[in-house]
């Protein structure tokens, strides 16, 4: 169950996500403390929770077996604001794999001498594709065999070399409908440079910027003037799986829609991209 506004929608849904993009580094305390009470207070996801942070070629990554509402270190990244250009953070309800450690989200490998980050909410039947080694899942979610064979494919594909970022997105649509295929495939994915964001079922975005207004959030009291704490010159963008404020106008996305997030906006690719 999710809180927008005065309604109440219960939402059929295994894990929930929430994604940052932004032009300037900046803190995701606000969406965050909204985010974290849907793990185990006003929603039912309370098998973990993880959040990485882009810093540079860096990632600064997060995660606990425990649920978001309990952990002492959720309660850390709520009173911490680590500014990064790209967040992506995940509260897991399990539906494959036990409560664990390595079972949480996001994970983090390294290609092309970069660090890649991914998160999924859904559940794929039966999804077992042949792993050739290059990439191998550290736990027993298919989440984490879905973030291996994307990473594995991709290499078939270009080799050793990081094709442009048209090329990563052409390659990202045409591999996100292979895996959607098996279930509901929800999912974030960056490697610190643009965000790629897939939707099944349920995904929401905001793009905030100049004028900026004040935010409440739906599930803590909470509200913020982002006025007071931003220049004009700003441009933030939030994805989450269900909206985290009543007062802003959050854009859904339709199934099987696939964007790219860059400098706080939806990337437009219909140029070529290197």
């Amino acid at each position: 169950m999710v809180r927008y506004g005065q309604t109440v929608f219960t939402i059929c849904i295994m894990c929930q996500l929430l994604g940052m993009n932004c032009n300037t580094p900046t803190d995701i305390v606000f969406s965050f403390t909204g985010f974290a009470t849907r793990g185990g207070l006003t929603d039912e996801h309370k098998d973990g929770w993880g959040i990485a942070f882009f810093e540079g070629r860096g990632v600064r990554t997060f995660v606990d077996h425990q649920s978001a509402v309990e952990s002492p270190v959720a309660e850390l990244i709520k009173r911490y604001p680590i500014k990064s250009k790209y967040v992506i953070a995940h509260i897991r309800k399990a539906t494959q794999g036990q409560v664990s450690l390595e079972n949480c989200h996001p994970f983090i490998r390294e290609c092309w001498g970069r660090y890649w980050v991914f998160a999924h909410n859904g559940d794929l039947k039966e999804f077992f594709p042949v792993l050739d080694g290059s990439f191998q899942p550290v736990g027993n979610t298919d989440s984490e065999r879905a973030f291996c064979y994307i990473l594995q494919q991709m290499r078939k594909r270009f080799g050793d070399n990081l094709p442009s970022l048209t090329e990563q997105a052409a390659f990202m649509r045409e591999i996100t409908t292979e895996i959607a295929a098996y279930g509901t495939f929800n999912m974030m994915l960056s490697h610190g440079e643009v965000l790629f964001t897939h939707c099944s079922t349920n995904l929401y975005y905001i793009v905030r910027k100049h004028p900026f207004a004040t935010a409440a959030l739906t599930d803590e009291d909470v509200a913020v003037d982002f006025s007071q704490v931003t220049t004009p010159d700003d441009k933030v963008a939030v994805i989450v799986t269900a909206p985290l404020t009543a007062n802003e106008t959050w854009t859904q996305y339709a199934a099987g829609e696939m964007l790219v997030f860059a400098d706080g906006d939806v990337l437009d690719l219909t140029q070529e991209q290197v």
